[in-house]
């Protein structure tokens, strides 16, 4: 068969990128209004059902009526609810009032309860996101068969875009916007109003969250959160110590994490034996809220403890801020000034819009009236007219003839009762014309003025934050010093030995346990390529046959038996298929070099203390170069005289002081031996750990680069004693 060839290029233009465009606009990236599709028509849908005064109404009739707007089926509905509700806590303002069993932000396992269980209305605080919404404040579109109608934004009243959190995966880009506490952000969008250069950092204090905690405060990090859209904020739990009965209780966590992953990572810390204080840790969260109890010993310092936790758990958790929101249908990353900027001008959009709607509606009722007002003059003419007329479709013509009305007016005349047709009736209905016409003027006069307009939307957000402002529920850390824990001081210490074996083990055995071990045993075919005496303090550098250093702290790694084959290197860091380490030592302080040789007869002399770093990277790339094959690595705490065998049994000896120590690891190193065509370096040693040579000098060489010497048959280890 035939098969047309397709440019892979213009695939992806056609069929994925409609895809990625409509997950970006009508899916995972909230708008203005603070809300993404999904949430927008699941409360429209409640606000159509009356759900903002009426009584609870289950979950499954909500979520079958927002079908007919979301067709994405029940479940993904529901799920949006739950986050929505009062009962789940992901909101400083829910807005959804709900009963029954809606799980918690803070728990990752908690299930809620099915849809059938479960009751809904709306919050009072939702008045503020439909207020005006028929009179044609926003625009509205078809729902997804062409059967209804659908606000294509809410004409929210106060900047919920940044007082209730929100985050949403797209297709190459994301979003994760904080939230704010609702009086803050009225004070500055107020403040924003009056000028537009004011300094938000001083009514916007910090982020403010759900599940509450402290916010570590750090003025340029929020700054710049403010500023670009983009940051990074630290929050940690809330404790309190009863030193009475010897237990911490955990009550608020940060938002960015849940109530069991903090207890399995304290878990695994126990069980690593990191962490010795905690006799025991229960889950004890019920109907008053979160608490993780943890049993510590008698002679525990809570403060202490926790600041450990706080560095080794998510009891100190960091929130990303990427504050992207879409601009019409372009995703923007925005500061705050330009949110609160796009906010103000969509809001007096709205206000606008309102306004024209009401000076029309006034504008007809005047004009109804003022016809309604000539009638009066006569009203005998008014009945006279209509009584004779013969035919129906003539009277409304014959009303516009004897008053000079038109239509409307006409039509609006005919079709008052016989019983209205009085003076006192008439008279009550046109008295209002008076107040009509300075109602229309003041209208008028605000669409011409956008300081009116502003003033307006300023009232409103007053009025917002006095109804429905509340404190903050996370408190501010201010000239916090973050301590650094030493971990390695709660650590044990004590001497031991490494071992590290050809076929890439490392046994870590304690000075104790080797006096009371026989033979070391290891894996068939393995041997003990080198061993150490050293301490549990200390960090573990291993280089591998792909130039690359992996590190491992000595007090990470199990203590071994003499009878155990060791730990297999590669399992422990994770090291790329088929590298081998070739290579390992342990060190304390960083001192001395290595010295690298390769087959090419350099040599490399690098500082140890280059493979130091202030991050615990347990892989440094690079390590020493590619250049050329490694045929071995040496440790100089000293300098040392060297022994260099090539290829064709030339030895060359040289002391590396003659090397010049590199800080750049992956250096190609000086020339030492000169290599004639298809000779490599075999191997090297140091001099002290060779025992043959009766006369090493004649090796030794008084400037490298060296050709070297032929080795002498005296110094032949290989060569057999004649007996004559």
């Amino acid at each position: 068969m035939f098969h047309e060839e397709q440019i892979i290029t213009d695939t992806l233009r056609e069929n994925y990128m409609p895809y990625a465009m409509s997950v970006i606009i009508s899916r995972a990236i909230p708008e203005i209004d603070g809300f993404k599709p999904s949430h927008r028509k699941l409360l429209y849908t409640m606000y159509k059902m009356n759900l903002i005064n009426a009584q609870r109404t289950k979950s499954a009739n909500v979520v079958g009526q927002t079908m007919k707007l979301n067709p994405h089926g029940d479940g993904a509905i529901y799920e949006t609810m739950v986050r929505l509700t009062r009962g789940n806590d992901s909101l400083l303002h829910p807005f959804v009032d709900s009963k029954g069993n809606f799980a918690k932000h803070y728990s990752r396992d908690m299930a809620y309860a099915a849809s059938r269980y479960t009751e809904v209305k709306l919050e009072p605080i939702c008045k503020e996101l439909f207020g005006d919404i028929d009179k044609n404040t926003v625009d509205f579109m078809d729902n997804y068969d062409g059967t209804m109608k659908e606000p294509q934004l809410l004409p929210v009243s106060f900047p919920n875009i940044l007082v209730n959190p929100n985050q949403g995966i797209a297709v190459g880009m994301a979003s994760n916007i904080c939230s704010f506490n609702l009086k803050e952000i009225c004070d500055t969008t107020i403040a924003f109003l009056k000028s537009e250069k004011c300094d938000v950092m001083k009514t916007l204090l910090a982020p403010d969250f759900s599940t509450g905690g402290q916010l570590i405060y750090d003025e340029a990090a929020i700054r710049q959160i403010y500023d670009t859209g983009r940051g990074s904020i630290k929050v940690r739990s809330k404790y309190r110590f009863d030193k009475k009965n010897g237990y911490i209780e955990i009550y608020e966590i940060p938002y960015s994490t849940t109530s069991e992953a903090i207890i399995d990572k304290i878990i695994e810390l126990i069980k690593a034996g990191k962490i010795k204080e905690i006799n025991d840790l229960r889950d004890e969260t019920d109907l008053s809220g979160l608490k993780i109890t943890l049993d510590v010993k008698k002679s525990c310092d809570a403060d202490t403890l926790m600041k450990k936790l706080f560095k080794l758990t998510p009891l100190e958790d960091s929130f990303s801020c990427n504050f992207n929101i879409l601009d019409g249908t372009t995703p923007k990353v925005m500061g705050i000034k330009e949110i609160l900027g796009n906010w103000t001008k969509f809001r007096e959009e709205c206000i606008r819009r309102k306004i024209k709607y009401d000076l029309n509606k006034l504008t007809h009722k005047l004009h109804l009236l003022e016809g309604l007002k000539k009638i009066l003059l006569d009203i005998d003419k008014a009945i006279s007219i209509i009584r004779n007329t013969e035919r129906d479709e003539d009277v409304v013509p014959n009303l516009m003839k004897g008053f000079d009305i038109d239509e409307i007016q006409a039509n609006y005349i005919a079709e008052i009762k016989l019983r209205n047709l009085n003076k006192e009736y008439i008279l009550n209905r046109i008295k209002d014309v008076d107040e009509l016409s300075s109602e229309l003027d003041r209208l008028d006069n605000i669409l011409k003025d956008d300081k009116e307009i502003r003033k307006i939307i300023i009232a409103e957000l007053k009025d917002i934050s006095k109804k429905y402002g509340q404190e903050r529920r996370t408190e501010i850390l201010y000239d916090h010093v973050d301590e650094e824990i030493s971990l390695e001081a709660e650590i044990e210490d004590y001497n031991l030995k490494l071992i590290f074996t050809r076929e890439n083990y490392l046994k870590k055995i304690t000075h104790v346990s080797l006096r009371s071990s026989g033979e070391q045993k290891l894996k068939d075919g393995d041997k003990i390529v080198c061993d150490w005496d050293t301490t549990n303090k200390t960090d573990i550098l291993l280089f591998s046959d792909k130039c690359n250093c992996y590190k491992l702290k000595t007090y990470d790694i199990a203590n071994c038996k003499a009878s155990d084959w060791g730990h297999y290197i590669p399992n422990i860091c994770e090291m790329e298929p088929g590298e081998k380490i070739v290579y390992a030592i342990p060190t304390a302080d960083y001192a001395g070099d290595l010295l690298f040789m390769f087959d090419n007869g350099k040599a490399a002399r690098v500082a140890l203390n280059s493979y130091e770093t202030k991050t615990n990277r347990k892989k440094l790339i690079n390590a020493y170069t590619d250049k050329a094959k490694l045929v071995d690595i040496k440790f100089l705490a000293q300098d040392e005289d060297v022994v260099v065998y090539s290829s064709l049994d030339k030895i060359l000896i040289f002391n590396t002081s003659a090397m010049q120590t590199k800080t750049t690891k992956n250096t190609q190193g000086v020339a030492v031996m000169n290599m004639k065509k298809k000779s490599t370096i075999a191997k090297i040693e140091f001099l002290k750990d060779v025992e043959n040579f009766k006369n090493p000098d004649y090796y030794r060489a008084k400037n490298i680069p060296a050709t070297g010497y032929y080795l002498k048959d005296d110094d032949n280890p290989n060569e057999q004693m004649s007996l004559f």
